[in-house]
């Protein structure tokens, strides 16, 4: 970016992802020069400084969002559980805007927008950031049309990196956003549309007590999370179905005056034991040992690659036992600080560009690992050696490092602290010269067995002088000498059992998750997270995961049903459509059409075959006396219920065919308004009555068969169930006082069966349904055969309306 000088001042609004990256980054460039104001959000504030960019004289405004600005959710209509058939959800209109608690920051980057030229966005530097940075754009063109659109981009919060990328700007990628969009898009619809099929279906069907409210239980669905569970279940179903499995084998050790060697059986060990008893017998007869080979060599323990996300999660896992949830929280809060490089990236190699002595250098004064950094720097030492590539580049951000000195800051925890040293000495480490260790390897012979004994001196320690988590021990073995013979000094033939695989570590997890292509670094912590917060799994003191009975019943049912729901191969299959996106070779649009089509035939076969889901959930719970809800005829929320003021009145239609309108929470609200005997078709729309109350009141669509209503009346008809439709009130009046004509033989409105004529004239007649505000104790109700409240009162003088 190179802007022309001269001129007046530019009015520069920079946006930063959160308010404590936009005050680092103002007081960097204003070097403490800055002027503070309120913004409409009172967490996000205004700072305010002159700068130069390029040599162009600059007024800059630097504010700042929280995260997203932006949500992508379903329209209105279909928002509400039960208002569409699950399987709609998978192409109903979705809308991305500013929710009601981020208007404030909407207004205030409106405000400041229509008084600048340019806009320079300060979002993280990934694919996430990026789209957060079209949200911005969004919102402040849409206040400013003629803004001048700029991308700075940097990899920590330091002084060099802010200042080289305002003076370098560029233009932000909406490859990267559309990446995002696609994602977002995915997840939002097949985890709505399976989450809602799994909660209607089994949360009334079975008593599951995993939460202390069942009534709001949500059993969800999550692209990332259902494969992240399907390892912990794969590896808790591959211990269960272990069957320990005896075998045998040969042990052999020989003492000397230099040591004892203990000798391992090539063989390994045998499962049957007339032939391990057969081959120990010999050994047994012929005892002498013959040294046949004597291998010595130079071995090399390397240090590790430059650090990456993932393995900053599995090494924090491993050593401090932190969760990556954790890890994440305690990283971010590093590198806002400015303490270490941005914590979110897949590269683990650095670039040519990188000062890596520099960053040395600020170590040197270290108490604890400022000697090695001072030997390190010393060419005298020969331990420095340029770090390994470790073959990923993201291309966004360097391998994590530390960006400023510390001893510890007075307001760390010791997780902080621990986090810190952990990527000081990470760095230190990858900086430097493999340990060196000599090898012996002695190979003999008994009776024709063949055993072997290894053992290791390190002979320099190299980088496990500074990296105090590796290890690299051996034992040093006895000499021995090719021809030489002795008799062992112990020959046993011992037992063992077979064990099963260990349950999956956290270290382990997100070593499956990325390498099925499961998530991204950035993300996969919360994808475990979301596995324990729904109870689907546990974790125990070592980091270890088990499913929880809900977790195991889920997996179980969908892998009867056939479907790799569970498995990494889908989810695997999108990530890489993602990445397509966001370097061009996919178009947005190509891969939600390709992704939602296979999605949604594995949904509609999963609902045909939610028998083996119901199966799978009744191994592990007990069956409830409650309705199991159908997702194939859903019910459609039509107004809150006045009655129990906890629920929803929702339209459902009997298996006679008849529509009604009643309370969810049935059975414990009877509340229910009965709708037309004429009605063949019926469906809540998204329009509200704009007057009935209380509210909202959702019309309806309904269709009538033509032979049961008068010729007057047309065929379909928009309606209300509030009170205010006299249509509905008069159709209603005649299927009450003349039924159907598709009913056997019924009496004409007002006549008993022979003729004789009832009741009072038309005009005086009562509807026998009322809105569901008008039930009360003092308006007594009759109970119909099929267990639903009739609003048919005793006393028709106090029916008024529908």
């Amino acid at each position: 970016m190179q802007p022309g000088a001269g001129g007046g001042a530019i009015r520069v609004l920079n946006v930063a992802e959160k308010p404590s990256v936009a005050k680092a980054v103002a007081q960097i460039l204003s070097r403490g020069s800055m002027q503070s104001r309120a913004g409409r959000s009172q967490y996000n504030r205004v700072f305010e400084f002159s700068y130069a960019i390029n040599g162009q004289a600059c007024h800059m405004l630097v504010t700042s969002v929280t995260g997203h600005l932006m949500e992508l959710e379903f329209e209105e209509r279909f928002r509400r559980w039960h208002s569409c058939d699950p399987a709609d959800l998978f192409h109903a209109p979705v809308r991305k805007s500013v929710p009601q608690d981020k208007q404030a920051i909407k207004q205030t980057l409106e405000e400041e927008a229509r008084r600048c030229q340019w806009l320079v966005l300060w979002l993280d530097c990934d694919r996430e950031g990026e789209n957060i940075a079209y949200e911005v754009i969004e919102v402040c063109t849409g206040a400013n049309s003629h803004l001048n659109i700029w991308r700075a981009r940097f990899s920590a919060l330091i002084d060099r990196e802010i200042h080289e990328s305002v003076q370098h700007l560029g233009r932000p990628n909406k490859l990267f956003a559309d990446a995002v969009d696609a994602r977002q898009e995915i997840d939002l619809r097949i985890g709505a549309s399976f989450t809602r099929f799994q909660t209607m279906l089994l949360k009334d069907a079975f008593v599951i007590d995993v939460t202390e409210d069942g009534r709001n239980l949500v059993l969800s669905y999550g692209p990332c999370q259902f494969p992240t569970l399907g390892f912990i279940v794969e590896r808790f179903w591959e211990i269960q179905a272990h069957e320990p499995e005896e075998f045998w084998i040969i042990n052999c050790t020989h003492t000397s005056d230099e040591g004892t060697a203990s000798f391992g059986w090539i063989r390994g060990h045998l499962f049957d034991y007339p032939s391990a008893v057969i081959l120990y017998e010999m050994c047994v007869e012929e005892p002498m040992a013959s040294v046949q080979n004597v291998r010595n060599q130079e071995k090399l323990k390397y240090p590790p690659y430059p650090l990456s996300t993932l393995e900053l999660q599995k090494r924090a896992s491993r050593y401090f036992r932190m969760s990556s949830e954790h890890t994440m929280k305690v990283a971010e809060e590093l590198y806002q600080a400015g303490f270490i490089s941005y914590p979110r990236t897949e590269t683990d190699n650095f670039s040519p560009n990188t000062d890596l002595h520099a960053i040395v250098r600020e170590q040197v004064e270290h108490p604890v690992w400022g000697a090695y950094a001072h030997r390190l720097l010393n060419p005298e030492e020969r331990l420095w050696r340029n770090p390994s590539n470790g073959g990923h580049d993201d291309k966004a951000h360097p391998p994590i490092h530390p960006t400023k000195f510390t001893r510890g800051e007075n307001n760390w925890s010791p997780d902080h602290k621990k986090l810190y040293e952990l990527v000081v000495r990470h760095f230190l480490a990858c900086c430097s010269q493999p340990a060196v260790g000599a090898e012996t390897t002695v190979e003999i012979d008994i009776a024709g067995e063949q055993f072997n004994a290894s053992g290791r001196v390190v002979l320099a320690k190299n980088y496990l002088d500074v990296y105090r988590f590796d290890s690299w021990g051996g034992t040093l073995l006895p000499t021995y000498n090719i021809g030489q013979q002795f008799v062992p000094t112990t020959l046993t033939l011992d037992s063992g059992v077979t064990r099963p695989p260990p349950l999956l570590a956290e270290a382990d997890l997100l070593s499956c998750m990325d390498k099925a292509g499961i998530g991204t670094d950035a993300t996969m912590h919360d994808h475990i997270k979301k596995l324990l917060d729904r109870c689907y799994a546990t974790k125990d003191e070592n980091t270890r995961f088990s499913p929880t009975n809900l977790g195991e019943a889920l997996v179980m049912g969908y892998d009867e049903m056939g479907y790799e729901l569970w498995k990494p191969y889908l989810r695997s299959m999108m990530e890489a459509d993602m990445k397509s996106v966001s370097i061009g070779t996919k178009s947005k649009s190509e891969v939600l059409e390709s992704c939602l089509q296979q999605m949604k035939a594995c949904f509609l076969d999963a609902r045909v075959n939610k028998a083996k889901l119901l199966d799978a959930m009744g191994t592990f719970f007990a069956r409830s006396s409650r309705p199991i809800n159908e997702t194939q005829n859903p019910v459609e929320a039509v107004r809150p219920c006045a009655a129990c003021h906890e629920s929803e009145m929702v339209l459902k239609q009997r298996q006679t065919g008849e529509f009604m309108v009643g309370c969810r929470s049935y059975p414990q609200c009877r509340n229910v308004v009965w709708l037309p005997g004429s009605i063949s078709e019926a469906s809540v729309t998204n329009q509200v009555c704009p007057i009935c109350t209380p509210g909202p009141v959702y019309k309806i669509q309904f269709k009538f068969r033509r032979r049961d209503i008068p010729p007057n009346f047309d065929v379909d008809h928009l309606g209300c169930v509030g009170g205010c439709d006299d249509i509905l009130k008069e159709l209603m009046e005649i299927s009450r006082f003349g039924g159907s004509r598709s009913q056997a033989a019924p009496p004409a409105r007002g006549q008993t069966p022979n003729g004789v004529r009832q009741g009072p004239p038309r005009q005086d007649l009562h509807t026998n349904f009322r809105p569901a505000g008008l039930l009360n104790n003092e308006n007594p109700s009759v109970m119909h055969s099929q267990g639903f409240r009739s609003t048919h009162t005793q006393n028709p003088s106090n029916a008024s309306g529908i």
